[in-house]
């Protein structure tokens, strides 16, 4: 029985069209340059291979350069979420009749996470937050950082349905046993490779009733 819906935050509860994504990854940038002195020449090439192969910046830069986590996410999280996001009173109470725990599965930190629900109006909605820290710095798309999410709520993989913008991100979880939902994307995801595709987080009111057996 569904008990939990697990969400990522950015470019999951809002869409690329707010820029807030570009914006941080240009503060991915600018952190590599100004901190780290790396050649712009290479940063997005460098950046690029990160996610690829660890699944964050953060991750490759913590191997590489030791850098200091605490001083990496307040920088490239320090932006005016104002001037990207608005509160959403459509998502509030379509969170609202959504009857599950919301609890928030993130690669960003607990203070980036909160200031984004804060700033769409819906942290009522979330009863908690699962960030990098909370995961002792295992991220997504490692396994182990959902076993790591699933221990810490308490939860067993079927009671749980998590919803990602990063189809890479929800194989691991479908393959343990969530059921998962693919948020926008150009293209539909080839079958079986996850349960849902919706084209933005406001679809999933219908996926949930569906699982339900309500009439939408």
């Amino acid at each position: 029985m569904l008990r939990y819906f697990l969400c990522d935050l950015d470019e999951t509860l809002y869409g690329p069209e707010t820029g807030l994504w570009v914006a941080l990854r240009e503060r991915i940038n600018r952190y590599m340059l100004e901190r780290l002195q790396i050649p712009p020449e290479t940063v997005p090439l460098l950046r690029e291979s990160y996610y690829l192969r660890y699944g964050t910046s953060l991750t490759g830069l913590q191997h590489d350069y030791q850098v200091d986590a605490g001083d990496y996410l307040t920088y490239v999280h320090d932006l005016p979420l104002a001037d990207f996001l608005q509160p959403s009173p459509a998502l509030n109470a379509m969170l609202a009749r959504i009857p599950l725990q919301k609890i928030i599965f993130t690669n960003a930190d607990a203070p980036h996470a909160q200031r984004v629900l804060n700033q769409l109006g819906i942290a009522r909605r979330f009863s908690r937050i699962i960030d990098i820290h909370t995961l002792e710095f295992v991220n997504k798309p490692r396994p182990e950082a959902y076993t790591r999410a699933l221990q810490r709520i308490g939860a067993q993989a079927n009671e749980c349905l998590f919803a990602d913008d990063a189809l890479r991100n929800l194989l691991p979880a479908r393959e343990l046993g969530m059921l998962t939902v693919l948020v926008g994307g150009a293209h539909a995801p080839s079958p079986n490779s996850v349960d849902y595709h919706i084209p933005n987080i406001l679809g999933l009111e219908r996926v949930v009733a569906g699982l339900f057996g309500q009439v939408y």
